[in-house]
């Protein structure tokens, strides 16, 4: 494992963190164990991962409260980062959700406070505001953002800095390098990136677009037919399979594993400081910290990308995977 600055915080986090979503074990990833969780943290603390990202909206606060009871005792090993929801963004709401989110991670103070989706309704500089008198309480150490495009971000840089943009990237999506990922890397704000294993389908475990999950197959990758696709489009689940079945190729001509090839790619793109790879058991998150080991070659590298430049020209540059357009600018 090795590790990068975040921003310019001088906190030190590694390059590939643990998303922790899937230990709320809601709807979308199924049921999990709180053992089996624990034991996933602990074995990414040993394998050197210091970065752990939740949220207050995962499984109403329970992400944090699993994560708050692994790190009993090794605190002081990890940096984390967690996420204030769009509608608790007003200046006497935040200070309750960030007190809420400390008793939940029984710590007193967060490394990373984000922002988690933007919220027009209320201005950013009262938003702001509020995070930097929590930064100077000491309470939060750094401010960051999760899926502001380039107007957002421009608009928040108005007013101060954040120390990152938690960003949906991989090589099956990547709207980000259109517009984001320039403007993040000229203000010195880091790229946290999510779902980099597109929920699964960079580890080679799907085939078909048949044997993904309908918690899963959500994203404008998939069709709007989908049962709970809101997005609207045709998807592109042809381009997206297509592609998948070339990376799969080149990860066998090299003979290495998909999952840490999707992992090491990121961590070879401008800007990025941290992966965020989302595990559910200690063999996975053993298998995703091998990804930061991995040298790939440039002709790999650029093997890939080509593999996957007509999905990402049909995806086009909305950053939102989501929803054609609406919550992000």
């Amino acid at each position: 494992m090795y590790y990068r600055e975040l921003g310019n915080t001088q906190i030190e986090v590694s390059v590939i963190g643990m998303g922790c979503w899937a230990l709320a074990g809601d709807w979308v990833w199924g049921a999990q164990e709180e053992a089996e969780s624990l034991a996933t943290v602990r074995a990414a603390l040993d394998a050197g991962v210091t970065l752990f990202d939740t949220a207050e909206g995962y499984g109403d606060g329970y992400s944090e409260e699993v994560l708050g009871r692994a790190l009993n005792g090794r605190r002081r090993e990890a940096v984390i980062a967690t996420k204030v929801s769009r509608s608790n963004l007003s200046a006497d709401q935040i200070p309750r959700s960030c007190g809420a989110s400390l008793r939940r991670l029984q710590t007193d103070y967060i490394d990373l406070y984000q922002i988690h989706w933007p919220n027009w309704d209320i201005p950013i500089e009262e938003t702001f505001g509020a995070l930097e008198k929590l930064r100077q309480q000491g309470k939060v150490r750094a401010i960051g953002v999760c899926n502001f495009g380039v107007r957002d971000l421009s608009d928040l840089l108005a007013v101060g800095h954040c120390a990152a943009n938690q960003l949906p990237y991989s090589l099956l999506w990547r709207a980000i390098e259109f517009e984001v990922q320039p403007k993040c890397a000229a203000e010195d704000v880091g790229i946290l990136c999510y779902s980099p294993l597109a929920q699964g389908l960079l580890t080679g475990k799907f085939r078909t677009r048949d044997d993904v999950p309908e918690g899963r197959a959500r994203t404008r990758h998939y069709s709007s037919q989908r049962p709970l696709a809101r997005h609207g489009e045709d998807g592109c689940e042809e381009e997206t399979f297509a592609a998948i079945e070339d990376i799969r190729r080149i990860c066998q001509d090299a003979h290495l594993s998909m999952g840490e090839v999707a992992l090491a790619w990121l961590l070879a793109q401008q800007g990025v400081t941290s992966v965020l790879a989302g595990a559910r058991h200690p063999d996975q998150v053993r298998e995703n910290a091998r990804g930061a080991d991995l040298a790939l070659p440039s002709e790999i590298v650029s093997r890939l990308t080509s593999a996957t430049d007509s999905l990402k020209r049909k995806l086009g540059p909305n950053i939102d995977p989501y929803q054609p357009r609406g919550r992000v600018r």
